[in-house]
């Protein structure tokens, strides 16, 4: 990736009091403003939007936006996916119609594979968002705010703001924040404006990061989005926020909260976060045709009482 206008170090924004955090909280909650029916933000994917990012489509690629599912240990992943073959023909395979046949199971927001968070991820102050009270999450599943609110998918006007191509540098390393001057400068650079319902994809190389040098403990130390960035995110009134890493930045830059990207962009605006994401062909493809804005399908699993899902997007540009 060629550099455009900043320079590979800026300064790193300031850190976050708790008062700082939850002014900028209620500053949030305040200007979202969503119908209380359950799908937050994707109100704003209305069906007409939906058809004008049809529009989107001009040469008919398809391009995945997920890694693939890890089933090894690793120093991000220490606890992976299982996969298990439970049925086999074996070597000497008899005469006669055989299947072959396995299973699979997957802990769904680890810091490895791509995955959908929906609405009742998050618990802040002991409600999940719109005030829902947090025991709508039960032993036997969400009963409130679940991923049966995306049932039908979400489709929509995919846009990649990608920040190490504007920086000049192959990935944000871990610490860094993207600021929401960043995502302007990306959007300048790249020929491209974030609208109402778009669903928004920021890129920190996170990734390719992971590929050229290999694991990490993430959980400890991650590139991301510094909280003030969302009021970016608030302002274009995007639908959904999606990342190469975790969408938050390790350590936080906020005290007394981990996660505060996380907070503030489920708890209090409503959007549904996808994490860990992969964004390299999609930047080359996106690169390739000058353009970054496209269709996006999201299709999660049916499950209605769970809290995400795994899940492979698909750009089609």
């Amino acid at each position: 990736m060629t550099g455009r206008s900043r320079p590979a170090s800026p300064a790193a924004p300031p850190r976050l009091t708790g008062a700082d955090f939850d002014a900028l909280y209620r500053r949030l909650l305040a200007r979202s403003g969503w119908a209380s029916g359950g799908r937050g933000a994707l109100e704003a994917l209305t069906p007409a939007r939906v058809a004008a990012a049809a529009q989107e489509v001009r040469t008919g690629r398809t391009v995945t936006l997920a890694a693939p599912v890890e089933t090894r240990p690793g120093p991000d992943n220490p606890t992976p996916a299982k996969h298990r073959m439970s049925g086999r023909p074996g070597e000497d395979v008899p005469d006669g119609l055989h299947f072959a046949r396995d299973s699979f199971a997957m802990n769904v927001h680890g810091d490895a594979d791509s995955h959908l968070d929906a609405l009742c991820h998050v618990i802040y102050d002991g409600t999940l968002h719109g005030g829902v009270p947090a025991s709508r999450v039960t032993a036997g599943g969400a009963t409130a705010l679940s991923l049966d609110a995306v049932r039908d998918g979400i489709v929509g006007r995919g846009v990649l703001l990608d920040v190490p191509r504007l920086r000049g540098v192959p990935w944000l390393e871990p610490g860094d924040h993207v600021t929401a001057d960043d995502l302007s400068a990306a959007e300048t650079a790249q020929g491209v404006r974030v609208r109402e319902g778009d669903l928004l994809l920021v890129r920190v190389g996170h990734r390719r990061r992971r590929i050229a040098l290999g694991a990490w403990e993430t959980a400890s130390r991650r590139a991301g989005l510094h909280p003030t960035a969302l009021e970016f995110l608030a302002d274009r009134r995007v639908a959904v926020l999606g990342g190469d890493g975790n969408n938050d930045t390790a350590p936080s830059s906020t005290d007394g909260v981990d996660f505060p990207v996380h907070v503030l962009a489920i708890h209090a605006m409503g959007l549904h976060l996808l994490d860990y994401l992969e964004f390299e062909d999609l930047a080359g493809a996106c690169e390739a045709e000058g353009r970054w804005s496209f269709l996006c399908v999201i299709a999660p699993l049916r499950l209605p009482d769970a809290t995400g899902s795994p899940v492979n997007p698909i750009a089609v540009l």
